[in-house]
């Protein structure tokens, strides 16, 4: 039985290892063949390095390698090309770190190819031009250039907006070296996770075709539902395919829905739920710029955005949802196409994602033991249908919040979302129906459902409207097919900041 192959982003060390290789080079087979530069953008761990290894070696003719894949019989293996890699895929511990990178990276590829370097290289520009000029002098052939993670020197200090620029502005002169040296490339593939709407990368190398959301290749990176089941069916047995999907699967780059390969190959290992790719990089800063910009986090699930507003950002003004969908933190669930232009509906990709981060919330809002005590104490209840508890649940959350990220009247509210979605149950917010939008959704077993009402009131003459609106509206003629249903009303006093009206009813249906 072949390995699982976790951490290997070498081709030729997965090959050779007898590790899985989930067979891509259809799709690098079409990409080489129809066009010449490219750039694709994929959340981290999702196999992009793999992707640029995977072509380093095919250019360079390891026929070997490629042995019963897609592309063996379809390639001219006595053609071979020069090729220079750079990766900035490491944490660079220092603001200027990411200089002394780049100059590894160049004198890496001199000494690979043999060529003579200079004694204290210190203009990398000067150093990456004569690079490739050297090469293609060198080789007589047009040279393959393959950079990866090309933003993360701008990532690791996106919370210093001024280093950020001026790291921008350095990457900005760097990638214009390949602007003006067409003669000597045959092909450019750069990865990263983010698209910086103002490095030179796009603005000047106008050629550059941008793959991120082209339906033809969106299932380039990650695995897809029958890859899974294909090339890791020896480690399936016994296993539910359900949850795992539920869990892992979700991300969607206009093809098929994915598996990030870093989560599903550690659970395949150990066997055991868990957030493995979450906790490799806890976005504080994308928390902090939540709460700064008070961002309502419920808006997350099922919020509607132009497609131009994914495909690019600016350090000055970064859009929310735009960083959420590039860091892999959001994804496409729906496709709408307008007289405009298309729309993307958005949400997180799958349940690792959606409870981890709402976790990572209610870290700013509530003492840890308070928490996972809250979470396991809702899900009792919600199991059992005792409701009466659910009011004392939702009392104790809101007497423990140290402090909110959000002050205004709905601060209170937005902690209860976030509290039912760190659960994992099937929660659904702004859950349409044909006479509107019911504000909160439950769905337990497959079997019961919660239909819950926030209001916020000033007067007491106002009690009451939340149950109601759910009764006028008929909001659970949508969930009839159930079990059993419940509708909650719940009302928080806008002074007080405290529940001011809870009250629930079982619909009965007819017989």
């Amino acid at each position: 039985m072949k390995k699982l192959p976790i951490g290997i982003s070498d081709f030729k060390e997965l090959i050779e290892g007898n590790y899985i290789y989930v067979d891509k080079t259809e799709y690098i087979y079409k990409l080489i063949n129809q066009g010449k530069y490219y750039f694709l953008s994929r959340p981290r761990r999702f196999g992009k390095s793999l992707l640029l290894s995977t072509i380093r070696y095919l250019f360079k003719g390891h026929k070997d390698l490629f042995k019963n894949l897609f592309i063996e019989d379809k390639w001219n293996w006595n053609e071979t090309y020069p090729t220079i890699r750079i990766s900035f895929a490491i944490d660079l511990l220092k603001k200027y770190d990411y200089k002394k990178r780049i100059i590894q990276e160049l004198l890496k590829n001199y000494i690979n190819n043999e060529l003579e370097t200079f004694e204290n290289p210190e203009d990398e520009v000067e150093l990456f031009e004569n690079l490739i000029i050297n090469i293609y002098r060198k080789y007589k052939k047009q040279l393959v250039i393959l950079i990866d993670e090309y933003d993360k020197p701008i990532l690791d200090l996106i919370e210093d907006i001024k280093q950020a620029e001026e790291v921008r502005k350095y990457l900005k002169a760097f990638y214009s070296v390949l602007k003006n040296l067409d003669e000597y490339i045959k092909f450019i593939l750069i990865t990263g996770v983010s698209k910086f709407s103002k490095v030179s990368l796009f603005s000047g190398l106008n050629q550059l075709e941008d793959i991120s959301l082209n339906k033809e290749f969106g299932n380039i990176c990650g695995y897809t539902q029958n890859e899974l089941e294909s090339y890791f069916k020896d480690y399936l047995k016994d296993l539910n395919l359900d949850q795992i999907k539920d869990w892992y699967n979700g991300y969607n780059f206009l093809q098929d829905t994915l598996y990030n390969p870093f989560d599903i190959l550690l659970y395949l290992r150990n066997r055991e739920f868990d957030s493995y790719w979450y906790k490799t990089g806890t976005p504080s800063f994308l928390i902090k710029l939540i709460k700064d910009k008070k961002y309502d986090v419920t808006q997350l699930e099922n919020k509607i955005v132009k497609k131009n507003i994914l495909e690019k950002f600016d350090i000055e003004e970064i859009n929310i949802e735009a960083l959420m969908f590039q860091t892999g933190y959001l994804t496409i669930k729906e496709v709408y196409q307008k007289e405009y232009g298309q729309e993307y509906k958005l949400g997180f990709p799958n349940k690792e994602v959606r409870i981890s981060f709402n976790e990572n919330i209610l870290e700013f809002t509530i003492k840890e033991e308070v928490r996972y005590k809250l979470v396991d104490e809702i899900i009792s209840t919600l199991k059992k249908e005792d409701i009466s508890k659910l009011k004392e649940h939702i009392d104790l959350l809101i007497n423990n919040i140290s402090y909110m990220y959000l002050k205004e009247e709905a601060s209170y509210v937005l902690a209860v979302f976030v509290l039912f979605y760190s659960t994992g149950l099937n929660v659904i917010t702004e859950d349409n129906t044909s006479k509107g939008r019911i504000d909160l959704t439950i769905i337990v077993n497959n079997s019961i459902v919660y239909i819950i009402e926030f209001k916020v009131i000033e007067n007491a003459q106002d009690k009451g409207k939340a149950l109601n609106q759910i009764i006028q509206k008929q909001y659970y003629q949508k969930y009839l097919n159930y079990d059993k249903i419940y509708i909650i009303g719940i009302e928080f006093d806008k002074n007080k900041k405290q529940i001011s009206n809870f009250e629930y009813q079982q619909i009965k249906k007819a017989e």
